[in-house]
């Protein structure tokens, strides 16, 4: 649980998560492997290790080949859940190219799926019009930043790519699923002048991310998607993560002979149960599961409806 400045109370009140005794809490870090806030096994045979120690001693069980061939034994993705009380700051982070330049680290790209948003809930997604660097900056300097961001209302249900390089921020009233490379590298552009309980401001990185923005105007920043009940529907495929929803009403059974990648389901709406060759698990709104990539066939069980966002790479 990470309380933050922009923080609030809907991981309490809608997931049901105790963050006390933080304030607030803006994020919560679900399924991590960043050094300092490693994720622990929750039950099961290897209950309380840390995620990186058993990654470190069953490698491809967990990831798979393909995976391990391309991180190593470094889990490449971080799953957060994000609570916004408050609009975050307008950011961007950087790529790989620099992030690994500037920082020795991996880039991050993230994607965003909208689970509650308060009416008139919006964020901020790219540029509203076609721009370089220097009108950019011009804007910057002159305070006019805001006449150049991309805002859109959101509604539950809407996703959003958000390639390494893209400013963004997330809006007041919003509580989203977040699935991003594992990277904690963000510049920040604008904190709206923001003071913490100390009167400080957060530190600002204006410089670092001219090189890191990238300028390209596009039309629509939301990312569309064609919603299949009780099957597979496609948000996002990217070299990163392929990101799937199911709407499910009844029982479905999953089959990854064919995925050579660990699979993380995050559990947006609902309950059930998944079931597997040696066991099931009972499943509610918050719950966010690895599947080792060993394991082929996951039957999921909803009682009711149940909607889950599934994750690998490839």
């Amino acid at each position: 649980f990470k309380e933050k400045i922009w923080g609030g109370d809907k991981i309490k009140t809608i997931l049901n998560k105790d963050f006390s005794p933080l304030e607030n809490c803006g994020e919560t870090w679900e399924l991590s492997a960043v050094k300092g806030n490693v994720s622990e096994i929750a039950n099961g045979e290897f209950e309380g290790m840390p995620l990186d120690e058993l990654l470190r001693k069953f490698p491809n069980e967990i990831m798979g080949s393909k995976v391990v061939s391309e991180f190593g034994d470094e889990f490449p993705l971080l799953i957060k859940f994000i609570d916004a009380q408050q609009d975050l700051s307008v950011q961007v982070h950087p790529n790989d190219v620099l992030a690994k330049a500037r920082h020795n680290g991996m880039g991050k790209t993230e994607m965003w799926y909208i689970m509650q948003a308060d009416d008139g809930a919006s964020l901020i997604a790219g540029f509203n019009q076609p721009l370089n660097k220097e009108q950019y900056s011009d804007h910057f300097s002159k305070g006019t930043l805001n006449d150049i961001l991309n805002r859109v209302e959101v509604d539950k249900g809407d996703v959003f790519y958000i390639p390494a390089g893209r400013i963004h921020t997330i809006g007041k009233g919003i509580l989203l699923a977040e699935i991003q490379q594992t990277s904690d590298l963000t510049y920040r552009i604008y904190d709206f002048d923001r003071v913490d309980a100390q009167g400080n401001k957060r530190e600002l990185h204006v410089e670092e991310a001219l090189d890191a923005l990238d300028y390209t105007f596009h039309e629509n920043y939301k990312t569309p998607y064609k919603l299949h009940q009780n099957d597979r529907s496609e948000l996002v495929k990217s070299p990163y993560f392929t990101t799937n929803k199911f709407n499910l009403a009844q029982q479905k059974t999953l089959d990854y002979s064919d995925v050579d990648s660990f699979v993380i389901y995050i559990f947006t709406e609902g309950k059930g149960i998944i079931g597997y060759d040696g066991g099931e698990q009972q499943v509610q709104q918050g719950d966010v599961f690895l599947i080792p990539a060993t394991l082929k066939e996951i039957e999921i069980r909803p009682e009711g409806n149940l909607e889950l966002l599934e994750v690998y790479i490839g």
